[in-house]
């Protein structure tokens, strides 16, 4: 029976580790819990009345959701691995009864210590692989902290980034420039650098897949609510006599053919042409019908 609780906690601490590597390591994957946790906020946010507030809020308390699941989870699986061998297994400190100090509120305090790597001392593993596992247990605590932080400064650039996007997108929907302005040089390479940014706004969905999870907020600086002009100026250039521009458009449709299909393949789900899935990832980033906003054609 000993042995089948150690066994529970090693899963648990496994469990977390491969979620860890799924979301922050392996940029084609999503951790399910992650995945789980901020699916979830984000879907409640629905639900609520204030739903530009409640979105808002979505991405980052699904961040600090998923960092406190992944710390106590592993912190719950080593005190299950150390509960069983206490206290014979573990030495005390002067003053503490071993006896008295044996429970799993008491393994559960050897794991906080532990993986917080304070090493406060007064209660030590004693046993031979038990003094190989605690330091790996700190080392755990602290490559979750090297992580968190890495993850954070992964998301908010991508974040920047796709902000980035839409408020150019923003600027040439209220300039709206014309069919001869297009038709040029200059409007080839606006295409092409359109083009440049959608890519790496698919990348960014692919390797940072929670930053899906953020609500843009202004109007101007949200992608979803920016994209169909994207569409829109890429089929009327589609139509210029300029050759660099009709092949600048040609490319700036295949960007966004391929930002669609990764946000329908790992979000939306609607298995419909590219219009069809980014108009869904304006309504699920807020956009509703009736709100005076204006419509994907």
């Amino acid at each position: 029976m000993d042995w089948l609780v150690t066994a529970t906690g090693a899963a648990l601490v496994l469990l977390i580790l491969r979620d860890v590597f799924h979301t922050l390591w392996h940029p084609t994957r999503h951790g399910g819990l992650s995945r789980l946790v901020m699916t979830t906020l984000w879907r409640l946010s629905f639900a609520l009345g204030t739903r530009r507030t409640a979105a808002g809020l979505a991405g980052p308390l699904a961040m600090v959701s998923v960092v406190a699941l992944w710390a106590l989870t592993v912190a719950a699986g080593w005190a299950l691995i150390y509960w069983p061998h206490m206290p014979d297994a573990f030495v005390y400190a002067g003053g503490l009864q071993p006896d008295d100090h044996a429970g799993l509120l008491d393994a559960t305090y050897v794991s906080l210590v532990t993986l917080s790597t304070l090493g406060l001392g007064d209660v030590a593993p004693a046993e031979g692989w038990l003094r190989l596992l605690a330091p790996l247990e700190a080392l755990v605590g602290f490559a979750l902290l090297t992580a968190t932080v890495s993850w954070i400064l992964g998301i908010y650039p991508a974040l920047a980034r796709r902000r980035a996007l839409a408020l150019r997108l923003s600027h040439l929907s209220r300039t709206h420039p014309s069919k001869e302005q297009i038709d040029s040089p200059a409007g080839a390479a606006m295409l092409d650098g359109l083009a440049t940014a959608l890519s790496v706004a698919a990348v960014d969905f692919l390797q940072y897949a929670e930053s899906y999870y953020f609500h843009d907020g202004d109007d101007r600086t949200s992608l979803a609510l920016q994209i169909g002009y994207a569409l829109d100026i890429a089929d009327e250039a589609s139509e210029a006599g300029h050759r660099d521009v009709r092949l600048a458009a040609t490319v700036l449709r295949s960007a966004l053919e391929d930002l669609a299909g990764i946000l329908d393949e790992r979000f939306l789900h609607t298995q419909g042409p590219p219009r069809q899935a980014l108009d869904a990832f304006a309504r699920d980033h807020g956009r509703q019908a009736g709100t005076g906003d204006r419509a994907l054609p």
